[in-house]
């Protein structure tokens, strides 16, 4: 069993800057792929970055490519997303999930998600 907690979320300018955290506990957390998913109102769940249980693999949605970075310190068993040049259509609850040994686009796939945190962009 894995338990998730994001925080960092929050209201911020359009231009402006968020660091994600997404906390972990319970089995041995480099053991997991992570990602990082968002919706916004009347949207689909859509894949924001993810991350191998190594860091050794990221990959981006092309909506935030060059200005969101995906990263996990294994030791604090916690996962970031640093998201800059924060857009108005980054406005979403974002969450994070973890699945066992790999990490995925399907969002089904994945077998433990935190609760999310809300992040508010204003234009």
């Amino acid at each position: 069993q894995v338990q998730l907690v994001e925080s960092g979320g929050g209201l911020v300018q359009a231009g402006g800057s968020l660091r994600l955290s997404c906390a972990a506990s319970g089995r041995p957390f480099s053991s997991y792929g992570m990602a990082w998913f968002r919706q916004a109102p009347g949207k689909e769940r859509e894949l924001v970055a993810r991350i191998s249980g190594s860091g050794g693999f990221t990959s981006y949605a092309d909506s935030v490519k060059g200005r969101f970075t995906i990263s996990r310190d294994n030791a604090k068993n916690t996962v970031y997303l640093q998201m800059n040049s924060l857009k108005p259509e980054d406005t979403a609850v974002y969450s994070c999930a973890a699945s066992f040994r790999s990490t995925y686009i399907d969002f089904r796939k994945y077998d433990y998600w935190g609760q999310g945190t809300q992040v508010t962009v204003s234009s």
